[in-house]
């Protein structure tokens, strides 16, 4: 099997960084999720608990990654999803990373999220297949 096919057509796997950022203590879902993409085919990191939104930006551009996943429950998103996006854009990193957020995002904060790059926001009950597929669809392609 060439490369290509083994990774849906790309040259490598999807490479993801799941994270919990801030005081945030619950990752089941985060542990979850990434257990999904690891299954899916997509390369994996787990950011652990407690992670400053500097040491995620960190750890996406030092691990190239192709995915930002930031699990949040705290009801911090609206301080620490910006912070995240700042640190993307200053390492030039922010056009070459899907954001994605999944947790507990009231309705009328997800507009804004949106409106500063975060392509998609999952909440509770959705189905792993429908993430997985959107992560697949929008991930951006590099060599």
């Amino acid at each position: 099997m060439s490369a290509d096919a083994e990774h849906g057509g790309r040259s490598r796997p999807i490479r993801c960084l799941i994270a919990k950022v801030g005081l945030d203590g619950h990752d089941r879902g985060a542990h979850v999720i990434a257990r999904a993409f690891r299954d899916a085919g997509f390369e994996v990191v787990y950011s652990g608990l407690h992670r400053s939104p500097e040491e995620i930006v960190q750890a996406a551009v030092q691990e190239d990654v192709d995915v930002l996943g930031i699990s949040i429950l705290s009801g911090a998103h609206n301080t620490l999803v910006p912070k995240v996006v700042d640190g993307l854009e200053e390492y030039g990193a922010f056009a070459d990373t899907l954001l994605i957020v999944g947790g507990i995002i009231p309705e009328e904060d997800r507009e804004g999220l949106r409106e500063m790059g975060v392509a998609a926001i999952f909440g509770p009950g959705t189905p792993m297949e429908e993430t997985i597929e959107f992560v697949r669809e929008h991930a951006p392609e590099r060599e």
